[in-house]
Protein backbone atom coordinates (compact mmCIF):
# COMPACT_ATOMS: atom_id res chain seq x y z
CA UNK A 1 0.00 0.00 0.00
CA UNK A 2 2.76 2.38 0.62
CA UNK A 3 3.58 2.41 -2.96
CA UNK A 4 7.31 2.85 -5.09
CA UNK A 5 6.56 6.36 -5.61
CA UNK A 6 6.37 7.33 -1.57
CA UNK A 7 9.38 5.38 -0.95
CA UNK A 8 11.26 7.29 -3.75
CA UNK A 9 10.48 10.57 -2.29
CA UNK A 10 11.23 9.61 0.71
CA UNK A 11 14.55 7.98 -0.03
CA UNK A 12 15.53 11.61 -1.82
CA UNK A 13 14.31 13.45 1.23
CA UNK A 14 16.11 11.13 3.76
CA UNK A 15 19.41 11.09 1.34
CA UNK A 16 19.53 14.57 1.23
CA UNK A 17 19.50 14.76 5.11
CA UNK A 18 21.99 12.16 5.78
CA UNK A 19 24.65 13.88 2.64
CA UNK A 20 24.24 17.58 4.17
CA UNK A 21 25.04 16.31 7.39
CA UNK A 22 27.16 13.00 7.07
CA UNK A 23 30.37 15.19 6.82
CA UNK A 24 31.42 17.60 9.42
CA UNK A 25 34.67 19.38 7.16
CA UNK A 26 34.88 22.76 8.12
CA UNK A 27 36.09 24.55 4.97
CA UNK A 28 37.81 27.61 5.84
CA UNK A 29 36.65 30.92 3.67
CA UNK A 30 39.06 34.06 2.31
CA UNK A 31 38.64 36.60 5.63
CA UNK A 32 37.41 40.18 5.07
CA UNK A 33 39.81 42.70 4.24
CA UNK A 34 42.98 40.39 4.29
CA UNK A 35 46.19 41.18 4.88
CA UNK A 36 49.31 39.21 2.84
CA UNK A 37 49.69 36.53 5.08
CA UNK A 38 45.88 35.51 5.24
CA UNK A 39 45.64 35.98 1.35
CA UNK A 40 48.61 33.92 1.44
CA UNK A 41 47.33 31.51 3.86
CA UNK A 42 44.19 30.99 2.42
CA UNK A 43 46.11 30.21 -1.06
CA UNK A 44 47.83 27.53 0.20
CA UNK A 45 45.05 26.89 2.18
CA UNK A 46 43.58 25.47 -0.60
CA UNK A 47 46.42 24.51 -2.66
CA UNK A 48 47.31 22.57 -0.03
CA UNK A 49 43.67 20.02 0.03
CA UNK A 50 43.78 19.75 -3.75
CA UNK A 51 47.12 18.67 -3.89
CA UNK A 52 46.43 15.45 -1.34
CA UNK A 53 43.17 14.91 -3.43
CA UNK A 54 46.06 15.03 -6.47
CA UNK A 55 48.06 12.20 -4.05
CA UNK A 56 45.40 10.22 -4.02
CA UNK A 57 44.69 9.80 -7.66
CA UNK A 58 41.72 12.61 -8.41
CA UNK A 59 41.94 15.36 -11.02
CA UNK A 60 41.62 18.29 -9.46
CA UNK A 61 42.10 20.69 -12.17
CA UNK A 62 38.70 20.28 -14.22
CA UNK A 63 39.07 19.02 -17.84
CA UNK A 64 42.87 19.96 -17.62
CA UNK A 65 44.97 16.77 -16.31
CA UNK A 66 47.81 17.20 -14.78
CA UNK A 67 50.89 15.24 -16.56
CA UNK A 68 52.19 14.08 -13.24
CA UNK A 69 48.38 12.40 -11.99
CA UNK A 70 49.93 8.98 -13.96
CA UNK A 71 52.42 9.04 -11.06
CA UNK A 72 49.48 8.57 -8.38
CA UNK A 73 48.21 5.27 -9.07
CA UNK A 74 48.11 3.75 -5.44
CA UNK A 75 44.96 1.93 -4.20
CA UNK A 76 45.26 2.73 -0.49
CA UNK A 77 45.55 6.81 -1.42
CA UNK A 78 42.90 6.35 -3.55
CA UNK A 79 40.41 4.78 -1.11
CA UNK A 80 40.69 6.96 1.64
CA UNK A 81 37.79 7.99 3.02
CA UNK A 82 38.69 11.49 4.34
CA UNK A 83 40.31 12.60 0.96
CA UNK A 84 37.16 10.89 -1.20
CA UNK A 85 34.69 12.77 1.82
CA UNK A 86 37.04 16.00 1.35
CA UNK A 87 36.04 15.71 -3.05
CA UNK A 88 32.78 15.33 -2.28
CA UNK A 89 32.55 18.38 -0.31
CA UNK A 90 30.10 20.91 -2.15
CA UNK A 91 32.61 23.89 -1.71
CA UNK A 92 35.40 21.48 -2.93
CA UNK A 93 33.86 20.50 -5.98
CA UNK A 94 33.83 24.05 -7.24
CA UNK A 95 37.51 24.07 -6.65
CA UNK A 96 38.42 20.78 -8.12
CA UNK A 97 36.39 21.25 -11.31
CA UNK A 98 38.56 25.01 -11.88
CA UNK A 99 41.33 24.35 -10.26
CA UNK A 100 43.12 26.83 -8.25
CA UNK A 101 45.37 29.56 -9.84
CA UNK A 102 48.55 28.09 -8.34
CA UNK A 103 47.45 24.24 -8.32
CA UNK A 104 49.80 23.71 -11.36
CA UNK A 105 53.40 24.89 -9.55
CA UNK A 106 53.40 22.06 -7.36
CA UNK A 107 54.04 19.86 -10.34
CA UNK A 108 57.34 20.31 -10.01
CA UNK A 109 57.72 18.64 -6.77
CA UNK A 110 54.72 16.04 -7.32
CA UNK A 111 57.29 13.01 -7.46
CA UNK A 112 59.26 13.79 -4.98
CA UNK A 113 56.22 14.71 -2.34
CA UNK A 114 54.88 11.17 -3.94
CA UNK A 115 58.35 9.35 -3.16
CA UNK A 116 58.44 10.15 0.40
CA UNK A 117 54.86 9.59 1.41
CA UNK A 118 55.40 6.01 0.07
CA UNK A 119 58.75 5.65 2.44
CA UNK A 120 57.19 7.26 5.55
CA UNK A 121 56.49 5.19 8.51
CA UNK A 122 52.83 6.61 9.12
CA UNK A 123 52.27 5.28 5.11
CA UNK A 124 54.06 2.17 6.31
CA UNK A 125 52.19 1.37 8.93
CA UNK A 126 48.52 2.43 7.68
CA UNK A 127 48.92 0.39 4.56
CA UNK A 128 49.40 -2.94 7.00
CA UNK A 129 45.90 -2.50 8.84
CA UNK A 130 43.49 -4.59 7.93
CA UNK A 131 40.73 -2.09 8.22
CA UNK A 132 41.08 1.57 7.63
CA UNK A 133 38.66 3.38 10.02
CA UNK A 134 38.28 7.15 9.86
CA UNK A 135 40.75 7.87 12.44
CA UNK A 136 43.53 6.10 10.73
CA UNK A 137 42.61 7.85 7.49
CA UNK A 138 42.87 10.89 8.68
CA UNK A 139 45.84 10.11 10.92
CA UNK A 140 48.25 9.78 7.74
CA UNK A 141 47.23 12.83 5.68
CA UNK A 142 47.37 14.88 8.66
CA UNK A 143 50.94 13.19 9.28
CA UNK A 144 52.11 14.32 5.91
CA UNK A 145 50.96 17.64 5.89
CA UNK A 146 52.88 18.01 9.31
CA UNK A 147 56.05 16.35 8.68
CA UNK A 148 56.39 15.97 4.92
CA UNK A 149 54.65 19.10 3.52
CA UNK A 150 55.42 21.55 5.84
CA UNK A 151 59.16 21.46 5.92
CA UNK A 152 59.38 19.55 2.60
CA UNK A 153 61.99 22.62 0.47
CA UNK A 154 60.69 21.54 -2.43
CA UNK A 155 57.25 21.68 -1.73
CA UNK A 156 57.96 25.52 -0.03
CA UNK A 157 59.76 26.57 -3.25
CA UNK A 158 56.49 25.23 -5.42
CA UNK A 159 54.72 27.63 -2.78
CA UNK A 160 56.81 30.35 -3.47
CA UNK A 161 55.92 30.87 -7.49
CA UNK A 162 53.15 32.85 -6.18
CA UNK A 163 54.50 36.47 -5.17
CA UNK A 164 52.21 36.98 -2.45
CA UNK A 165 54.51 34.31 -0.28
CA UNK A 166 54.85 34.72 3.02
CA UNK A 167 56.67 32.36 5.45
CA UNK A 168 53.82 32.76 8.03
CA UNK A 169 51.40 32.74 5.86
CA UNK A 170 52.85 29.28 4.68
CA UNK A 171 53.13 27.87 8.02
CA UNK A 172 49.12 28.99 8.69
CA UNK A 173 47.59 27.95 5.56
CA UNK A 174 49.20 24.48 5.87
CA UNK A 175 47.88 23.95 9.44
CA UNK A 176 45.04 24.99 8.57
CA UNK A 177 44.60 22.18 6.03
CA UNK A 178 45.33 19.87 8.66
CA UNK A 179 42.56 21.38 10.93
CA UNK A 180 39.99 21.16 8.21
CA UNK A 181 41.03 17.55 8.19
CA UNK A 182 40.77 16.72 11.42
CA UNK A 183 37.22 18.47 11.42
CA UNK A 184 36.04 15.09 9.76
CA UNK A 185 33.98 13.15 12.16
CA UNK A 186 32.98 9.50 11.86
CA UNK A 187 29.43 8.96 10.12
CA UNK A 188 28.21 5.96 11.09
CA UNK A 189 25.41 7.05 14.06
CA UNK A 190 24.61 9.50 11.22
CA UNK A 191 24.16 6.67 9.05
CA UNK A 192 22.04 5.02 11.45
CA UNK A 193 19.89 7.78 12.31
CA UNK A 194 19.10 8.57 8.25
CA UNK A 195 18.25 4.63 8.53
CA UNK A 196 15.72 4.75 11.41
CA UNK A 197 14.42 7.56 9.85
CA UNK A 198 13.52 6.31 6.42
CA UNK A 199 12.03 3.39 8.72
CA UNK A 200 9.71 5.81 10.86
CA UNK A 201 8.75 8.00 8.15
CA UNK A 202 7.07 4.94 6.48
CA UNK A 203 5.29 3.66 9.20
CA UNK A 204 4.09 7.42 9.83
CA UNK A 205 2.38 7.35 6.38
CA UNK A 206 1.01 3.74 7.29
CA UNK A 207 -0.60 5.56 10.44
CA UNK A 208 -1.77 9.02 8.05
CA UNK A 209 -3.47 6.39 6.09
CA UNK A 210 -5.16 4.55 9.41
CA UNK A 211 -5.79 8.45 10.52
CA UNK A 212 -7.59 9.52 7.67
CA UNK A 213 -9.86 6.74 7.38
CA UNK A 214 -10.96 7.54 10.99
CA UNK A 215 -12.43 10.76 10.22
CA UNK A 216 -15.57 9.78 8.93
CA UNK A 217 -16.16 7.57 12.42
CA UNK A 218 -15.08 10.86 14.15
CA UNK A 219 -17.31 13.08 12.32
CA UNK A 220 -20.41 10.83 11.92
CA UNK A 221 -20.12 10.53 16.05
CA UNK A 222 -19.85 14.45 16.26
CA UNK A 223 -23.28 14.93 13.89
CA UNK A 224 -24.38 12.30 15.96
CA UNK A 225 -24.09 14.52 19.04
CA UNK A 226 -25.51 17.30 17.74
CA UNK A 227 -28.52 15.50 16.52
CA UNK A 228 -28.93 14.29 20.10
CA UNK A 229 -28.57 17.67 21.37
CA UNK A 230 -31.27 19.49 19.62
CA UNK A 231 -33.73 17.12 20.43
CA UNK A 232 -33.18 18.15 24.19
CA UNK A 233 -32.96 22.23 23.68
CA UNK A 234 -35.69 24.19 25.56
CA UNK A 235 -38.05 24.45 22.54
CA UNK A 236 -37.00 21.91 19.86
CA UNK A 237 -38.66 22.09 16.77
CA UNK A 238 -40.05 19.13 14.73
CA UNK A 239 -36.86 18.53 12.69
CA UNK A 240 -34.89 18.76 15.69
CA UNK A 241 -37.34 15.88 17.40
CA UNK A 242 -37.02 13.69 13.95
CA UNK A 243 -33.89 15.05 12.55
CA UNK A 244 -33.18 12.92 9.31
CA UNK A 245 -30.30 10.53 10.32
CA UNK A 246 -29.02 8.95 7.16
CA UNK A 247 -25.83 10.79 7.52
CA UNK A 248 -25.13 9.30 10.71
CA UNK A 249 -26.83 5.50 9.52
CA UNK A 250 -24.03 5.83 6.51
CA UNK A 251 -22.54 2.42 6.57
CA UNK A 252 -18.58 3.11 6.20
CA UNK A 253 -18.01 4.49 9.42
CA UNK A 254 -19.18 1.01 11.46
CA UNK A 255 -17.52 -0.80 8.49
CA UNK A 256 -14.44 1.00 9.15
CA UNK A 257 -14.68 1.13 12.79
CA UNK A 258 -15.32 -2.49 13.17
CA UNK A 259 -12.74 -3.80 10.84
CA UNK A 260 -10.35 -6.16 12.32
CA UNK A 261 -7.65 -4.41 10.13
CA UNK A 262 -8.55 -1.48 12.12
CA UNK A 263 -9.12 -2.82 15.27
CA UNK A 264 -5.48 -4.61 14.93
CA UNK A 265 -3.44 -1.68 13.78
CA UNK A 266 -5.39 1.10 16.82
CA UNK A 267 -4.70 -1.56 19.57
CA UNK A 268 -0.66 -1.38 18.69
CA UNK A 269 -1.08 2.15 17.27
CA UNK A 270 -4.03 4.59 19.05
CA UNK A 271 -5.07 6.88 16.34
CA UNK A 272 -7.85 9.54 17.32
CA UNK A 273 -9.34 12.73 16.80
CA UNK A 274 -11.00 13.00 19.76
CA UNK A 275 -8.12 16.09 20.52
CA UNK A 276 -8.91 17.53 17.21
CA UNK A 277 -12.24 19.55 18.02
CA UNK A 278 -11.89 22.65 16.33
CA UNK A 279 -10.70 20.69 13.24
CA UNK A 280 -13.94 18.31 12.98
CA UNK A 281 -16.30 21.15 13.79
CA UNK A 282 -14.85 22.91 11.05
CA UNK A 283 -14.60 19.42 8.66
CA UNK A 284 -18.38 18.60 9.95
CA UNK A 285 -19.39 22.47 9.12
CA UNK A 286 -18.00 21.89 5.84
CA UNK A 287 -19.88 18.89 4.60
CA UNK A 288 -23.09 19.72 6.09
CA UNK A 289 -23.35 22.87 3.04
CA UNK A 290 -21.39 20.88 0.48
CA UNK A 291 -22.86 19.73 -3.00
CA UNK A 292 -22.11 15.93 -2.08
CA UNK A 293 -23.93 16.29 1.54
CA UNK A 294 -27.33 17.56 0.07
CA UNK A 295 -27.15 15.76 -3.22
CA UNK A 296 -26.56 12.10 -0.78
CA UNK A 297 -29.47 13.77 1.47
CA UNK A 298 -32.00 14.01 -1.25
CA UNK A 299 -31.78 10.76 -2.57
CA UNK A 300 -35.33 8.75 -2.30
CA UNK A 301 -32.91 5.97 -0.82
CA UNK A 302 -29.48 4.93 -0.39
CA UNK A 303 -27.27 1.71 -0.98
CA UNK A 304 -23.66 0.74 0.24
CA UNK A 305 -22.29 2.22 -2.63
CA UNK A 306 -23.98 5.25 -2.60
CA UNK A 307 -22.66 5.90 1.12
CA UNK A 308 -19.09 4.94 0.06
CA UNK A 309 -19.53 7.27 -2.34
CA UNK A 310 -20.71 9.99 -0.67
CA UNK A 311 -17.36 9.86 1.38
CA UNK A 312 -15.11 9.19 -1.55
CA UNK A 313 -16.63 12.79 -2.70
CA UNK A 314 -16.50 14.37 0.73
CA UNK A 315 -12.60 13.49 1.05
CA UNK A 316 -12.11 14.42 -2.52
CA UNK A 317 -13.80 18.33 -2.46
CA UNK A 318 -13.91 19.11 1.22
CA UNK A 319 -11.52 17.24 3.43
CA UNK A 320 -8.30 16.19 1.84
CA UNK A 321 -8.12 19.98 0.28
CA UNK A 322 -9.08 21.37 3.56
CA UNK A 323 -6.24 24.34 5.09
CA UNK A 324 -7.63 22.73 8.46
CA UNK A 325 -6.30 19.64 8.04
CA UNK A 326 -3.53 20.14 6.60
CA UNK A 327 -2.19 22.63 9.57
CA UNK A 328 -3.77 19.71 11.97
CA UNK A 329 -1.37 17.07 10.64
CA UNK A 330 1.58 19.51 10.41
CA UNK A 331 0.94 19.64 14.26
CA UNK A 332 1.15 15.84 14.33
CA UNK A 333 3.77 15.07 12.20
CA UNK A 334 6.56 16.53 10.45
CA UNK A 335 5.68 13.69 8.04
CA UNK A 336 2.53 14.25 6.91
CA UNK A 337 1.95 17.01 4.96
CA UNK A 338 4.36 15.36 2.38
CA UNK A 339 2.22 12.23 2.81
CA UNK A 340 -1.15 13.73 1.65
CA UNK A 341 -1.37 13.15 -1.65
CA UNK A 342 -0.49 9.64 -1.84
CA UNK A 343 -1.92 8.68 1.34
CA UNK A 344 -5.39 10.40 0.53
CA UNK A 345 -5.08 8.43 -3.01
CA UNK A 346 -4.87 5.00 -1.27
CA UNK A 347 -8.15 6.02 1.21
CA UNK A 348 -10.21 6.87 -2.03
CA UNK A 349 -9.19 3.92 -3.55
CA UNK A 350 -10.26 1.22 -0.13
CA UNK A 351 -13.35 3.26 -0.10
CA UNK A 352 -14.04 2.35 -3.50
CA UNK A 353 -13.24 -0.93 -3.10
CA UNK A 354 -14.93 -1.45 0.32
CA UNK A 355 -18.46 0.79 -2.14
CA UNK A 356 -17.76 -2.22 -4.81
CA UNK A 357 -18.13 -4.93 -2.50
CA UNK A 358 -20.62 -7.19 -0.10
CA UNK A 359 -17.54 -8.26 2.56
CA UNK A 360 -18.01 -7.19 5.74
CA UNK A 361 -16.07 -7.32 7.87
CA UNK A 362 -14.09 -5.12 5.67
CA UNK A 363 -10.08 -5.17 5.30
CA UNK A 364 -7.68 -2.51 5.19
CA UNK A 365 -4.83 -2.30 2.74
CA UNK A 366 -1.78 -3.66 3.92
CA UNK A 367 1.48 -1.70 4.73
CA UNK A 368 3.58 -3.03 1.82
CA UNK A 369 2.04 -4.88 -1.34
CA UNK A 370 4.75 -7.83 -1.17
CA UNK A 371 8.25 -8.26 0.53
CA UNK A 372 9.75 -6.50 -2.31
CA UNK A 373 8.40 -3.21 -1.73
CA UNK A 374 8.88 -3.72 1.99
CA UNK A 375 12.82 -4.33 1.12
CA UNK A 376 13.16 -1.45 -1.56
CA UNK A 377 13.30 1.64 0.81
CA UNK A 378 15.97 0.64 2.67
CA UNK A 379 17.70 -1.13 0.01
CA UNK A 380 17.81 1.87 -2.80
CA UNK A 381 18.75 4.24 0.22
CA UNK A 382 22.05 1.87 1.17
CA UNK A 383 22.99 1.20 -2.14
CA UNK A 384 23.11 4.95 -2.83
CA UNK A 385 24.75 5.68 0.42
CA UNK A 386 27.57 2.87 -0.34
CA UNK A 387 27.78 3.67 -3.71
CA UNK A 388 27.72 7.92 -3.61
CA UNK A 389 31.43 8.67 -5.03
CA UNK A 390 31.13 6.12 -8.04
CA UNK A 391 27.62 7.27 -8.59
CA UNK A 392 28.64 10.72 -8.23
CA UNK A 393 31.59 9.93 -10.51
CA UNK A 394 28.94 9.25 -13.57
CA UNK A 395 26.74 12.79 -12.80
CA UNK A 396 30.16 14.83 -12.74
CA UNK A 397 31.55 13.37 -16.30
CA UNK A 398 29.08 14.66 -18.34
CA UNK A 399 28.06 18.18 -15.87
CA UNK A 400 32.00 18.76 -16.56
CA UNK A 401 31.69 18.33 -20.26
CA UNK A 402 31.06 21.27 -22.37
CA UNK A 403 27.56 20.32 -23.12
CA UNK A 404 26.71 21.02 -19.18
CA UNK A 405 27.33 23.77 -16.78
CA UNK A 406 28.75 22.12 -13.14
CA UNK A 407 27.41 25.19 -11.58
CA UNK A 408 24.17 24.26 -12.51
CA UNK A 409 23.97 21.23 -10.22
CA UNK A 410 22.24 22.16 -7.16
CA UNK A 411 22.47 19.57 -4.07
CA UNK A 412 19.13 18.28 -4.34
CA UNK A 413 20.00 17.83 -8.17
CA UNK A 414 23.06 15.62 -7.10
CA UNK A 415 21.30 13.84 -5.02
CA UNK A 416 17.66 12.60 -7.01
CA UNK A 417 20.27 11.77 -9.88
CA UNK A 418 22.21 9.21 -7.36
CA UNK A 419 19.19 8.02 -5.87
CA UNK A 420 18.20 7.19 -9.92
CA UNK A 421 21.85 5.85 -10.38
CA UNK A 422 21.16 3.04 -7.37
CA UNK A 423 17.57 1.79 -8.53
CA UNK A 424 18.64 1.89 -12.28
CA UNK A 425 21.73 -0.36 -11.79
CA UNK A 426 20.38 -2.41 -8.44
CA UNK A 427 16.42 -3.03 -9.84
CA UNK A 428 16.42 -5.04 -12.72
CA UNK A 429 12.80 -5.52 -12.69
CA UNK A 430 11.97 -2.07 -12.94
CA UNK A 431 12.20 -0.76 -16.33
CA UNK A 432 14.34 1.99 -17.27
CA UNK A 433 11.55 4.56 -18.35
CA UNK A 434 9.91 4.18 -15.70
CA UNK A 435 12.86 5.05 -12.86
CA UNK A 436 13.66 8.56 -15.28
CA UNK A 437 9.70 9.52 -15.17
CA UNK A 438 9.66 9.18 -11.39
CA UNK A 439 12.85 10.71 -10.33
CA UNK A 440 11.88 13.87 -13.31
CA UNK A 441 8.72 13.83 -11.36
CA UNK A 442 10.92 14.52 -8.06
CA UNK A 443 13.10 16.61 -9.11
CA UNK A 444 9.92 19.04 -10.36
CA UNK A 445 8.25 18.55 -7.14
CA UNK A 446 11.54 19.03 -4.65
CA UNK A 447 14.24 21.30 -6.55
CA UNK A 448 14.60 24.18 -9.14
CA UNK A 449 11.64 24.93 -11.83
CA UNK A 450 14.25 23.85 -14.64
CA UNK A 451 15.81 20.27 -12.19
CA UNK A 452 13.46 17.72 -14.25
CA UNK A 453 14.82 18.57 -17.92
CA UNK A 454 18.10 19.24 -16.35
CA UNK A 455 18.38 16.01 -14.76
CA UNK A 456 16.31 14.28 -18.06
CA UNK A 457 19.40 15.37 -19.99
CA UNK A 458 22.18 13.88 -17.30
CA UNK A 459 20.61 10.75 -16.68
CA UNK A 460 20.19 9.98 -20.18
CA UNK A 461 23.86 10.50 -21.00
CA UNK A 462 24.74 8.46 -17.73
CA UNK A 463 22.38 5.66 -18.71
CA UNK A 464 23.91 5.53 -22.43
CA UNK A 465 27.28 5.64 -20.90
CA UNK A 466 26.75 2.83 -18.33
CA UNK A 467 24.96 0.70 -21.54
CA UNK A 468 28.10 1.25 -23.55
CA UNK A 469 30.52 0.01 -20.37
CA UNK A 470 28.01 -3.18 -19.97
CA UNK A 471 26.94 -2.03 -15.91
CA UNK A 472 23.00 -1.46 -17.52
CA UNK A 473 21.68 -4.24 -19.48
CA UNK A 474 17.98 -3.61 -19.09
CA UNK A 475 16.33 -1.66 -21.77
Amino acid sequence: MINRVLIRIKVVQLLYSYLLTKSEFKIETLPESPTRDKRFAYAIYLDTLLFIMQLSGFNVRGDKKSSVLSLADNKHLAANKIVRALMAEDRMRIFTAKGTPHIADFDACFAEIYNLILAAPVYKSYIRLKEKDVKADLNLWTTVIKTILLKNESFVECARKNPEFTHSGFEKGLLMAAETLESYSDTKSTLNDARNSLDRSLDKAYELYHALLMLPVELTRLQDLKLDAAKHKYLPSDEDLNPDTRFVDNILPRLIEESPSMKAYLKDNPVSWTDDETLTKKLLDLILVSTPYKEYMAKESVSRADDCELWRALFKSVILPSDELADALESKSVYWNDDLDIMGTFVLKTIKRIGGSDEEPVTLLPKFKDDEDARFGAELFMDAVDNYDEYRSYIDKFVNSNQWDPDRLAFMDGVIMTAAIAELLNFPAIPVPVTLNEYIEIANSYSTPRSGQFINGILYSVINFLRSEGKLLKQ
